[in-house]
């Protein structure tokens, strides 16, 4: 379906801002507060440590290649927004309207746009909450096309009325679209209290391809663009601590003012940066690796951000493993091959991952300090963010090679609080117990 997008020149709009109301334990507070809980995907379902890990490096294979083609679009803007990251690796719950529907949806800190199924459904997949009626809602209200949110867009049309459809592609072929519109959204859990956020720009998806069930009902972008939640919220910080993947525990997602408190623990702090041509990633710098007291010898333009928009390390929290490019990959490899001083065992079939290492099952043994040197600091990769267990005693390196730019998936941010904090250009972490946070 074609989307044409219409301007309209010297026009005078107005648009509705996100306006913010506290309730639960925030009710004396004036300061957006949020903190929730967010699970794996992949949580709960009957699958072995084995299955777990080859679904999550699939999706990740998936998720790389997309925000692949979206990067090499570079000096191409209109080619390369035309494709979004897809999905993530966790579920947030929210609810949406007045009196509140409830559903999960990734949490994304690749991708802007939220968006849910919306009913009466012209093509939807199943999901285990009820899809939401807009019919059903008090403040629920069509955005116009003269909205700001509207123009950001990367793909919509206008109807008789002006009011604002959208189209949202990812790059495994699924896709959303309907109505762009506002409505009120409730964030938060139960025992540390809820926050009513009004206005917020929302996709109303009636045509929806490609999702699964297991992809929850919708998607939340917590990118850097306009559209995301975060840049709604007008609160330039967030937090998320992530429990290990192969476990069940929920982690913890922290908006507002919440993510201004940090737990006890050393901090370390890198400058957030910008590439300009994909203005909504997060970027961080890496300068160097070190495996065990040898400090490999790349160069740092490995992980320098281009001109073009190429190169640089995307974190992000919907791909599982830490990509490099092949260069430093095959350097990191070889350098843990040469320190760990352990069988190897060929198990990529299975899992994806190469190389493994089968474990002595007396004693215990002591893989090398992985530390990476970040513009301004250095931080300390333990094992289990280097490492999966595939089977018992057998521990795979969670890398993986990529033939342009870097990512800082999930597993490297394990065990870590992790804090974006937007309008100071900063990048935190802090070693953390996430279970319970």
């Amino acid at each position: 379906m074609a989307y044409p997008v219409y301007t309209l020149l010297f026009m005078v709009f107005t648009f509705a801002v996100p306006t913010i109301s506290i309730s639960g334990n925030d009710l004396n507070s004036n300061k957006l507060s949020i903190r929730t809980t967010i699970k794996h995907i992949d949580a709960g379902k009957n699958l072995t440590r084995s299955e777990l890990i080859k679904r999550a490096v699939e999706r990740g294979k998936h998720r790389l290649e997309t925000l692949k083609s979206r990067l090499t679009a570079g000096t191409s803007p209109s080619a390369g927004a035309l494709v979004q990251p897809g999905n993530g690796e966790y579920l947030m719950n929210l609810g949406i309207g007045t009196p509140p529907t409830y559903f999960s949806a990734i949490m994304d800190t690749g991708s802007d746009l939220i968006w849910t199924q919306c009913a009466p459904c012209l093509l939807c997949f199943s999901q285990p909450t009820p899809i939401f009626n807009p019919a059903k809602s008090s403040s629920y209200s069509k955005l116009s096309c003269y909205s700001k949110f509207c123009e950001a867009l990367p793909l919509y049309s206008c109807d008789k009325k002006n009011t604002c459809s959208y189209l949202y592609q990812y790059a495994d072929y699924s896709y959303t679209e309907g109505s762009l519109a506002s409505e009120t959204f409730t964030l938060g859990t139960s025992k540390k209290g809820t926050s009513k956020v009004r206005n917020v720009a929302f996709g109303c998806g009636d045509v929806n391809q490609g999702f699964g069930e297991g992809d929850g009902a919708g998607l939340v972008g917590l990118g850097r663009g306009p559209l995301s939640l975060i840049s709604q919220l007008d609160e330039p910080q967030f937090s998320y601590c992530l429990t290990p993947m192969l476990e069940s525990e929920t982690s913890s997602l922290l908006l507002g003012s919440s993510a201004n408190s940090l737990p006890f623990g050393p901090i370390r702090t890198t400058s957030l940066v910008k590439n300009s041509l994909q203005p909504s990633f997060y970027y961080m710098s890496l300068l160097g690796i070190i495996i065990g007291k040898t400090r490999l010898n790349i160069p740092p333009k490995t992980f320098a951000l281009n001109a073009d928009g190429t190169g640089g390390v995307i974190v992000d929290s919907g791909t599982t493993l830490f990509y490099l490019p092949t260069s430093a990959f095959n350097l990191v490899a070889a350098e843990l091959a040469n320190q760990i001083k352990l069988e190897q065992v060929n198990l990529y079939n299975e899992t994806g991952l190469t190389p493994c290492w089968k474990v002595p099952s007396k004693g215990t043994y002591s893989f090398p300090k992985f530390i990476l040197h970040l513009n301004g600091t250095y931080i300390e990769l333990f094992s289990e963010n280097y490492l999966l267990e595939a089977y018992t005693g057998i521990q795979c390196l969670a890398l993986a090679p990529s033939d342009s730019f870097s990512i800082f998936g999930n597993v490297a941010q394990q065990g870590y609080l992790v804090r974006y904090d937007l309008g100071g250009g900063k990048l935190s972490f802090v070693p953390t117990n996430c279970k319970g946070q």
